[in-house]
């Protein structure tokens, strides 16, 4: 059991883990309700939530874009307390799931802006150093979502077929 005194020292622990490539020693982030059953006041149910998941996937929408849209249009706080399973769950039973993992997608987007920012300014030190960063994210990532299965283990980021990953 831990004890309150346990909690703190823990909770010390986390405020000192900075950011990958800035200074930043932020934890700020909000924080899940204690109860894990659906609020009283929505009376969606699973069958209606999943649907509209399928539809929002087919779309082509990321899962946290699913997320936004059910909690804005139909007042769904959290997917998870109403069907018992996550977005991305839900959608990789369905099959529907994207293929990159979407941090890993977005790390790649702004990988391609930033270089299509170089190609008509060259001398923009500063860029090419923020893609120096942003590559590097990406190959961490990678290795990560390797070792996890995600990814196949032949996966590459090269960035000459990037863009078409993207696009």
């Amino acid at each position: 059991a831990i004890t309150a005194g346990e909690s703190f020292v823990q909770q010390r622990t986390l405020a000192k883990i900075g950011r990958m490539h800035t200074p930043g020693k932020g934890i700020a982030r909000s924080s899940l309700p204690y109860r894990r059953t659906p609020p009283s006041w929505c009376k969606i149910e699973a069958d209606k939530v999943k649907e509209e998941i399928f539809k929002s996937a087919k779309k082509g929408m990321t899962p946290s874009a699913i997320g936004v849209v059910l909690r804005d249009s139909l007042g769904v706080a959290q997917v998870n307390a109403i069907t018992g399973s996550k977005i991305l769950r839900i959608l990789k039973a369905a099959g529907l799931a994207p293929e990159l993992p979407e941090d890993l997608y977005h790390l790649i987007k702004k990988a391609v802006n930033i270089r299509r920012h170089l190609e008509k300014n060259r001398k923009d030190i500063d860029s090419k150093f923020r893609l120096i960063l942003v590559e590097s994210r990406i190959h961490r990532l990678a290795r990560y979502y390797k070792t996890k299965k995600s990814l196949p283990p032949s996966w590459k980021y090269e960035s000459s077929t990037a863009s078409a990953l993207v696009a």
